[in-house]
């Protein structure tokens, strides 16, 4: 892995370069070669003492560029906070490489991992579940909950048809109509169908 130290508008002190340049080189154990890493030191004035210390970080692996940064009250500490952020990118990065490359994902059937792979965001990787949300359900006719997600003034609603006692979702369609999704275990479809009562399965 080439690192690179540079300053902005700052003479980057030797001992602070070397520094730098060994706090990095612990992720040659997770890069390689190929892998470009550069360092950019700078301080403003304009902030406090405990973050005038700026350091930034890009990072180039396989043609995927990772950025972080840190503030602190010196460009030691500085680093040291940073170096820890992009090493889990990069860990992060390699892992999901890693799934693209499966078997599975070249026969397709990692396909939704492959795509989850592929968002690497420039400072982190988005995309995750950061919430999950639990709700009594309880069975009603489709018309209740038509009426009940009126009432919420959400644009879909989850619910259990009180006839199938399957879950389902009613949402509310652009044309203003109201649709119906009706999940079937199996990864098998039914063809649309018209409702009289002006809801739709989508199709």
């Amino acid at each position: 892995m080439r690192t690179i130290v540079k300053g902005k508008n700052y003479e980057v002190p030797e001992r602070v370069r070397a520094y730098a340049e060994r706090k990095l080189g612990r992720l040659e154990r997770i890069l390689d070669d190929r892998s470009d890493a550069t360092v950019e030191l700078s301080v403003e004035q304009h902030r406090s003492v405990s973050d005038s210390h700026i350091v930034d970080v890009t990072l180039v692996i396989d043609g995927q560029t990772l950025r972080s940064s840190a503030a602190a009250q010196t460009h030691r500490a500085g680093i040291d906070d940073v170096v820890d952020k992009i090493e889990r990118r990069a860990v992060s990065h390699r892992e999901t490489s890693r799934v693209r490359k499966s078997p599975e994902t070249v026969r397709g059937g990692g396909r939704v991992a492959a795509e989850e792979a592929n968002r690497v965001d420039v400072d982190e990787v988005r995309g995750r579940i950061v919430k999950v949300k639990r709700f009594d359900i309880e069975p009603m006719f489709e018309e209740d909950a038509a009426a009940r997600m009126d009432e919420l003034g959400h644009d879909f609603f989850v619910f259990v048809d009180a006839e199938t006692e399957r879950v389902a979702v009613i949402y509310r369609r652009r044309d203003g109509d109201l649709g119906l999704i009706e999940p079937v275990v199996g990864g098998q479809y039914t063809t649309g169908r018209t409702r009289a009562a002006g809801t739709e399965q989508a199709s």
